[in-house]
């Protein structure tokens, strides 16, 4: 970086060629962070939220497939009616 770059990015636009104290530069510097930080925090918030209603909803990706009921024959079907077997 040369002189004129740095010139530039240490001086206020609003009050002519005033350098910036590093001082003003860390205040810049930690509001930017701070409010960072709550973003941060609202989207770590949001992601849980997806995360647990994900889970609850039972679409987790360990999807079992449902199990086919046994058909029986004709003959099977005769037999459990006639024993007296209802489901």
């Amino acid at each position: 970086m040369n002189d004129e770059q740095t010139n530039e990015t240490d001086t206020q636009g609003e009050e002519g060629n005033k350098p910036v104290s590093e001082y003003d530069k860390t205040l810049a510097l930690v509001k930017r962070r701070e409010e960072a930080s709550k973003v941060e925090a609202e989207l770590l918030s949001r992601k849980e939220k997806l995360a647990s209603d994900n889970l609850l909803s039972g679409d987790t990706g360990g999807h079992i497939p449902a199990e086919k009921p046994k058909e029986e024959t004709p003959r099977e079907y005769k037999d459990r009616v006639m024993s007296g077997q209802f489901e």
